[in-house]
């Protein structure tokens, strides 16, 4: 799994541990299929598109950038695919 990828799955669970909710309510409060969420999560998708962070940011009540603002974001290097 890229950096990247590892990153936002990280940041996803942060999120959730954050709020007390499992992955079944992040996905049903973002409106995407449990699966979609989990793919993310489990590595099977490797290139998630910007609208399915964004509507679990929707989900979790917050903006992409507040998603993305964080430290470990900032340290990424440029990933050469």
């Amino acid at each position: 799994m890229s950096p990247t990828i590892n990153t936002v799955k990280d940041r996803i669970l942060q999120l959730c541990g954050e709020r007390n909710i499992t992955i079944n309510k992040l996905a049903n409060l973002s409106a995407l299929p449990p699966s979609s969420v989990k793919n993310i999560l489990y590595g099977k998708s490797r290139n998630p598109k910007l609208i399915t962070i964004k509507m679990i940011c929707d989900g979790l009540g917050i903006t992409l950038g507040e998603f993305f603002n964080t430290p470990e974001f900032d340290a990424l290097e440029q990933e050469v695919l």
